[in-house]
């Protein structure tokens, strides 16, 4: 989950970008724990429910961007027998930790985990059944340049899902739940952290695009039939889409393919 920002007490030239490898590799030791504690355990949950909406078979082999210390790497290989997993990420440090946690977990030989840009990903078209990220998106500079280059890599027909954190609009518990991510998770994570990164939180999830919005980019970026799925009274959302059997053009790309289908917010992942 991508909870850090750059910390605000340094003169302009030597602060980590909102976002950047870098940031990530600062809190890295600390980023599995205290996910737990934030999330109050609901993260991996909604890690599962990702893996589900991919309904990947034996055989197939699954892209996650943004993959951190690999938790959902980890989880797709232990739900999904035959399936071998790449996971990139631009932070070294985040990298490490998940290498540990492959090795630990026995799976070393179904996850393999290099340094690169969701943005740029270094693979030829076509060339993996599924992707996804999980709190990760919300970091990339340009969403839209990340979000063709995951329809790019997957093959016609496969699969994309992407799980991320928002802000809850509606209903009667977004004032509690807004309070919790606006005031709290700040909070709570620079104390635990001793660090003023997690500040970044609030920000960046006030930054996201609403739900319809963002599935709107995801079928602009080439993308069919989105889908958006609340979770936990809309404080996460799970978005999947599929890259169309026969490509379109980039201009255009969302000509025809009606609005994206929304699903009543669960009270529960």
């Amino acid at each position: 989950m991508s909870l850090s920002g750059g910390p605000r007490d340094r003169p302009e030239d030597e602060r980590i970008a909102d976002g950047s490898g870098r940031m990530f590799d600062a809190i890295a030791p600390r980023y599995d724990r205290l996910n737990r504690i934030l999330s109050f355990g609901s993260d991996a949950r909604w890690r599962r429910r990702t893996v589900a909406a991919l309904v990947l078979e034996p055989g197939q082999r699954v892209l996650d961007v943004a993959t951190g210390t690999a938790d959902l790497a980890i989880e797709l290989a232990r739900l999904c027998p035959g399936v071998d997993v790449v996971g990139v990420d631009p932070s070294l440090g985040m990298l490490e930790i998940g290498r540990r946690k492959v090795a630990g977990a026995g799976l070393t030989g179904r996850i393999h985990l290099e340094q690169a840009d969701g943005q740029e990903l270094p693979y030829h078209d076509a060339s993996f059944d599924a992707a996804c990220v999980a709190f990760g998106i919300r970091n990339f500079p340009d969403r839209a340049r990340g979000l063709r280059e995951m329809a790019r890599v997957v093959r016609p027909g496969g699969r994309v899902a992407i799980l991320e954190l928002s802000e809850p609009r509606r209903g009667i518990v977004s004032p509690f739940a807004r309070f919790y991510i606006r005031v709290l998770v700040p909070r709570m994570g620079s104390l635990l952290a001793r660090a003023p990164e997690y500040r970044y939180l609030q920000r960046s999830i006030a930054a996201f695009p609403p739900a319809e919005v963002f599935a709107s980019m995801m079928e602009q970026a080439g993308l069919i039939r989105s889908r958006v799925r609340p979770l936990t009274f809309g404080v996460v959302h799970l978005y999947t889409a599929s890259v169309p059997q026969r490509r379109r053009p980039r201009e255009g790309a969302a000509e025809g393919l009606g609005a994206p289908r929304h699903e009543p917010a669960e009270g529960q992942a």
